[in-house]
């Protein structure tokens, strides 16, 4: 199977015209081409539209968006199209490669089609190459046969052996004949009818393209430890950019944790709780009104950012804490909010308890960002705007 497959390939490449008689060749290019005079020679073709309505007594080639050959071809027929129809006899091989292709009268020599989709309803004298998205080969083949496809059709008379590899269904219609063997790798049995003939037995290989479950399960943990990866990995990232581009915000974060009673935490904490439930409930009885829809779509975007930035800033937080009490370092830099990102990453894999702790540092940094903010946009302290 693989050698007809490298020598129909070898005869794909093969020069139209290389074996072409003497006669005088003639050339045709145009936006929309109609053959109407037919060529003693060979003839070549090259237009959007190309239609062929006079006979060719040498070969073929042709290339274009839309081919019609309508005329009987002596030689080759070399077509290179995004749809291609055949409707006359050739007398030599055809090689031909596009999106639809459609052969519809016999082939004296061999077929090597490429296409999403290719129907071929005339007698092949010779051998036979498909690869196609679906393929119908309902004229039957004096030669062996070999089709790689999606779903697959066969109908007619084989004189030799047929050889498939299908994605999707092979299917054989009534009173099919095939008097060689009739070899296929399919994910399921061909559908073939009790009147079908096949001499030379059938071979089947059953190939599951999808994945059984143990692979399912693998490339499903894999696909999530992925992700985990470049969300870390993206937390990690911001986190240290946040912390290197404003480390007096993250310092003043740091500093309501570490300096404050454990009742002002819990203030704030309570704050940043109320702020991240409230504010969804206000924007939807903004929605209500006209007037606020254009404030709902603001708070909308304020309060998207407030929800990353505490989540980025309970990172800093930790980082900040773990640095004080270990290091007994005040300033803040930005490896300080990379490595208080990645313990927290860790932290939330453990089962609720990490989502649990997460969600308590997320409230704390929510609360305590709001209260900068507010002290920012309304100062009362001298030394208010410097954390910023």
């Amino acid at each position: 199977m693989k050698r007809n497959l490298l020598i129909l390939l070898a005869l794909l490449v093969i020069p139209a015209g290389a074996f072409a008689a003497g006669a005088p060749a003639s050339f045709s290019a145009a936006r929309s081409l109609l053959a109407a005079s037919s060529s003693p020679g060979n003839s070549y073709v090259a237009g959007i539209s190309v239609v062929l309505t006079a006979p060719v007594e040498g070969d073929l080639s042709a290339s274009g968006g839309s081919i019609v050959v309508a005329a009987p071809v002596k030689g080759d027929e070399l077509l290179l199209a995004g749809s291609i129809s055949s409707r006359a006899r050739v007398g030599g091989d055809v090689r031909v490669a596009g999106g639809s292709i459609t052969i519809e009268e016999p082939v004296a020599g061999d077929i090597i089609a490429f296409g999403l989709s290719v129907n071929d309803s005339g007698r092949v004298g010779g051998s036979v190459l498909i690869v196609a998205a679906n393929a119908a080969l309902t004229g039957g083949a004096a030669g062996p046969v070999t089709i790689y496809g999606n779903n697959i059709l066969l109908a007619g008379d084989f004189a030799s052996n047929v050889d498939i590899v299908a994605s999707g269904r092979v299917t054989l219609t009534a009173s099919t004949t095939i008097r060689g063997k009739l070899v296929y790798e399919a994910p399921e049995a061909a559908t073939i009818p009790v009147s079908a003939t096949i001499i030379g037995g059938v071979r089947y290989t059953n190939a599951a393209y999808l994945p059984d479950a143990g692979t399912s399960r693998i490339l499903s943990l894999v696909s999530i430890g992925f992700f985990l990866l470049v969300r870390i990995l993206g937390a990690l990232l911001l986190a240290g950019l946040l912390a290197g581009l404003f480390p007096r915000l993250a310092e003043a974060v740091v500093e309501r944790a570490h300096a404050e009673r454990f009742s002002s935490i819990l203030l704030t904490m309570l704050l940043g709780f109320a702020i991240l439930v409230a504010t969804p409930i206000l924007f939807l009885l903004l929605l209500l009104t006209f007037v606020g829809i254009g404030l709902a779509l603001l708070l909308l975007v304020a309060y998207a950012l407030l929800v990353l930035l505490a989540l980025l800033y309970a990172g800093i937080l930790l980082g900040g804490v773990l640095v004080r009490r270990y290091m007994k370092r005040e300033t803040i830099v930005w490896h300080d909010g990379v490595l208080g990102m990645l313990v927290l990453s860790l932290i939330a894999l453990v089962p609720f308890v990490g989502l649990f702790v997460m969600l308590l540092f997320s409230l704390f940094s929510a609360g305590a960002l709001l209260q900068l903010f507010f002290h920012f946009a309304f100062p009362h302290e001298e030394q208010t705007p410097e954390m910023l």
